[in-house]
């Protein structure tokens, strides 16, 4: 069953769950500082920034990641590849895993549509 949640919603339902304990992660950040700094991006949050072998500490996943053209962001992509041995090694074989994606959407229109 597919089932669509935000990720505010998945967190506040997980920490109000007895005996779960969760961690908030953001994945490193691929682009150089100089670069963000032309694209006016936010600041980054005070998170910590995961590794893949820290995914093997835990006994389950949600994955909260924007979209940016209608696929994941490039630096959760490039996180992915690097778990590549934890795959060879099944070390995350068993585990729950969810994720959860967000879009924002700008539409700006001089003449209305036909």
């Amino acid at each position: 069953m597919v089932q669509h949640l935000p990720l505010p919603l998945i967190i506040k339902v997980a920490v109000s769950v007895e005996g779960v304990e969760t961690k908030l992660w953001q994945v490193p950040e691929t682009l150089p500082e100089e670069a963000l700094s032309k694209m006016s991006t936010p600041p980054k949050s005070e998170s910590p920034i995961i590794t893949p072998d820290e995914l093997t500490e835990a006994d389950g996943f949600v994955f909260g990641f924007p979209t940016r053209y209608g696929m994941m962001a490039a630096q959760f992509k490039v996180f992915l590849d690097t778990t590549g041995g934890l795959r060879r090694t099944q070390s995350l074989a068993g585990k729950p895993a969810g994720s959860s994606t967000a879009l924002a959407l700008k539409v700006v229109a001089k003449k209305p549509l036909q």
